[in-house]
């Protein structure tokens, strides 16, 4: 067996043989899947519903069937007079008021605005349900990709970024980190390998275990929380796996900066999980983002790969709808790699 292949084998049986490592790289892609999945969500459920039945009509009555029977809605109270309803919003007992006007299908809605994405979405699906006849109802709305409304279409392509930039970065700059604190790194560097190779080993088995999580990431999203594949699975891998190579390039980059195991974690946690989070499109739109922040946001990569992964897996495009982003991606490993490598080999010079 050659000394290259020695190390790899040397790193892998590392990994494996620790089991917080392995808790860390497959515990936490299930863990914030099914917290992200299940108990994070801005669908619309349960919204507690109080109706003013003073002027109710057989059409209003009708009205009030259709969303009673609904899974959105879910009707706690009703009151003779708006000012009861409102009454109950403020304290916290009710989400919604409902109150129809004596004349013809329409109806005056009050909503708890402390959440205004939310009270948007409440309003807008209770106007669709309350107006839900042809005759009352002549705008017409379809929704591509997702009709059903379904957080877990956006946050599934979103986690996946998240997670493979985190651990692949935070996992490689410790490795390398440790090896240096150990005193174990120079050993290694006077072996018959070139000192490149030495950093090509240790990143191996991170890329071969990113890959992995990428499948169970993929798996989970499918079987668990129906996040369809409408795309060529081909080119979800082949861009997760430049995705992972810049992630890695970037960890290496951590580890050029870091001196303890401790320095390296809080580099690879606080300043990437911030901006992942807060900057790269996962909860909030860019679009909607200061002119500032939205030029801070396009040096985020996982910004990139976010938007290529929700056009593979949600919308079903080929590549070419995704150049661009894969372009960038790229681009960004090419540029991180190199100077994380020129950036290696003058410290250890």
């Amino acid at each position: 067996m050659s000394p290259f292949f020695s190390f790899i084998l040397k790193e892998a049986r590392h990994i494996l043989r620790d089991r917080r490592t392995m808790l860390i790289l497959f515990g936490m892609p299930v863990v914030l899947m099914l917290i992200f999945g299940f108990a994070i969500t801005n669908d619309v459920k349960n919204v507690r519903t109080v109706v003013v039945t003073s002027r109710m009509s057989p059409q209003t009555q009708a009205a009030m069937t259709r969303l009673a029977t609904s899974e959105y809605f879910t009707i706690v109270a009703t009151v003779p007079t708006p000012e009861e309803a409102e009454r109950l919003i403020r304290n916290q007992k009710a989400d919604i008021s409902l109150t129809p006007y004596p004349k013809g299908n329409q109806w005056h809605i009050t909503v708890d605005g402390a959440d205004p994405n939310m009270a948007q979405q409440w309003s807008t699906y209770a106007q669709a349900i309350l107006t839900g006849s042809p005759a009352a109802a002549p705008v017409s709305i379809k929704l591509l990709y997702n009709p059903q409304m379904r957080s877990a279409y956006n946050f599934v392509p979103a986690i996946m970024g998240m997670l493979l930039m985190l651990i692949c970065a935070m996992m490689t700059s410790i490795s390398i980190v440790r090896e240096k604190e150990r005193g174990t790194m120079e050993v290694l560097l006077v072996s018959p390998v070139r000192p490149l190779m030495v950093i090509v080993a240790k990143a191996i088995p991170y890329l071969v275990l990113a890959f992995f999580i990428l499948i169970v990431i993929l798996l989970m999203g499918h079987y668990v929380l129906g996040v369809p594949l409408a795309g060529s699975l081909v080119w979800i891998v082949l861009v997760s796996v430049i995705y992972i190579l810049l992630a890695l390039s970037l960890g290496l980059l951590i580890s050029n900066i870091a001196q303890t195991q401790l320095v390296a974690l809080l580099l690879s946690a606080m300043v990437l999980l911030m901006p992942v989070v807060m900057l790269s499109g996962m909860l909030f739109p860019i679009e909607s983002m200061p002119r500032i922040l939205q030029w801070i946001a396009a040096v985020i990569p996982p910004r990139y790969y976010i938007q290529a992964m929700r056009k593979l897996m949600i919308m079903g495009v080929g590549i070419n709808e995704v150049l661009n982003e894969v372009l960038i991606l790229s681009a960004m490993t090419a540029v991180l790699l190199t100077v994380a490598l020129a950036k290696f080999k003058v410290r250890l010079e």
